[in-house]
């Protein structure tokens, strides 16, 4: 996106998050609308100009449309801007942008971000392979869970690795998703070797390489950063933006193994940013997938390729390690609720760089990178968080 005048700096001033479950007896609207209100209440304001909704699901599996302005209705705030975004499974990351926009652009002065999603409510797997092309691969029965399956299967062919080399992707994840109280699975208490043994979904897949079924609601609050600390004493600013895409179907790609998208959408956040990768200080990666989390620091640059899978088996990732990753437990663990997921990251972000993650503080965190995939790789968000 391009404008004539420069995008105001923008920062994050207000958070709110309920904790993940399997399933929820509350409403798609009462979810949104109370996390909506924690954020709102936490940037002490009453009142946004604009509101961006993230929801994947809601019109398949609850029958709903409409989503940003049933929320907006619900949270009391007549008369707001509120638009439903979406991006398949980056949903929620493009939510952020559009909030992003509207503060930077001078539309909003506050704007909310929110993402809801009930995946419990129907058969999420083909809602989702939806994400995918409708004549060419879901029509042979392609799914999300393949795609990613045979991407691990060229990458293990290639590399000569084995599938147990990616275990400590998920490990890591679930150690931090213990001591986070909005993890789905902060009771889990996970071995290797149960990741080991977990059955084969979808070969050379197994349990523990997907993230799992949810449901969950998250938002944040922003505004202009030369006013947020008439907000909040903790204010937490976004960097740099980009969204890129990539050939949209894995197939068309001259090497499904190196993910453009995901790599050009990082080079302009830096470049946004005007920060190298070597300042990051931890990675809320899109670990929907171990797979996934792998082939995210290769295009980066974090790893060389082929590289990927060892920065996880060497302990690089952990909160102590040169490049935490998944510090609450990322989307295997804490959980993948599609519209919310890129907002759960945004508020453990500001709880990092705020010095508010309690067990799960990154020392010395200042500057932070999200990314979010949508579909297989055919869409990426990269946004960069600093104080």
């Amino acid at each position: 996106m391009s404008t004539g005048d420069p995008l105001r700096g923008v920062s994050i001033v207000g958070i709110g998050q309920i904790p993940v479950q399997k399933a929820t007896n509350q409403s798609l609207k009462e979810m949104g609308s109370q996390v909506l209100h924690l954020a709102m209440e936490d940037a002490s304001v009453d009142r946004v100009d604009a509101l961006f909704v993230g929801n994947m699901l809601a019109d398949e599996l609850q029958g709903q449309k409409h989503i940003a302005t049933l929320i907006a209705s619900e949270a009391g705030l007549r008369g707001i801007e509120a638009l439903q975004v979406r991006a398949a499974t980056a949903t929620g990351a493009a939510a952020l942008r559009m909030a992003y926009f509207a503060v930077a652009s001078g539309e909003a002065r506050l704007a909310a971000a929110v993402g809801v999603e009930k995946m419990s409510g129907g058969l999420a797997t083909p809602a989702l392979a939806k994400a995918l092309d409708a004549k060419t691969e879901t029509a042979v029965g392609a799914t999300l869970l393949s795609q990613n399956a045979r991407l691990m299967q060229m990458y293990i062919d290639r590399y000569g690795v084995s599938a147990d080399d990616f275990n400590f992707f998920s490990l890591n994840a679930h150690r931090n998703a213990r001591t986070n109280p909005n993890a789905l699975f902060k009771d889990k208490k996970i071995f290797e070797s149960v990741i080991r043994n977990s059955p084969v979904i979808s070969p050379p897949l197994r349990l523990y390489d997907a993230s799992p079924v949810c449901d969950g609601a998250a938002a944040v609050i922003l505004t202009r950063s030369n006013e947020a600390r008439a907000y909040t004493d903790h204010p937490v600013k976004i960097l740099g933006s980009s969204v890129a895409t990539d050939w949209f179907r894995i197939d068309d790609r001259d090497d499904p193994l190196y993910l453009f998208a995901a790599a050009h959408s990082a080079h302009e956040a830096f470049r946004k940013a005007n920060v190298h990768r070597n300042d990051v200080d931890f990675f809320e990666v899109h670990d929907a997938f171990s797979i996934m989390a792998c082939l995210l620091l290769e295009a980066v640059g974090f790893a060389e390729r082929g590289e990927g899978w060892r920065m996880a088996a060497d302990h690089k990732i952990t909160l102590r390690g040169p490049l935490p990753v998944a510090t609450f437990g990322g989307l295997k663990a804490r959980g993948h609720p599609i519209g919310a997921t890129a907002l759960y990251q945004t508020c453990e972000i500001v709880l990092q760089l705020t010095e508010r993650a309690g067990r799960n503080q990154v020392k010395n965190a200042e500057l932070a990178l999200l990314q979010s995939v949508g579909g297989a790789a055919s869409t990426l968000l990269t946004h960069i968080f600093g104080v």
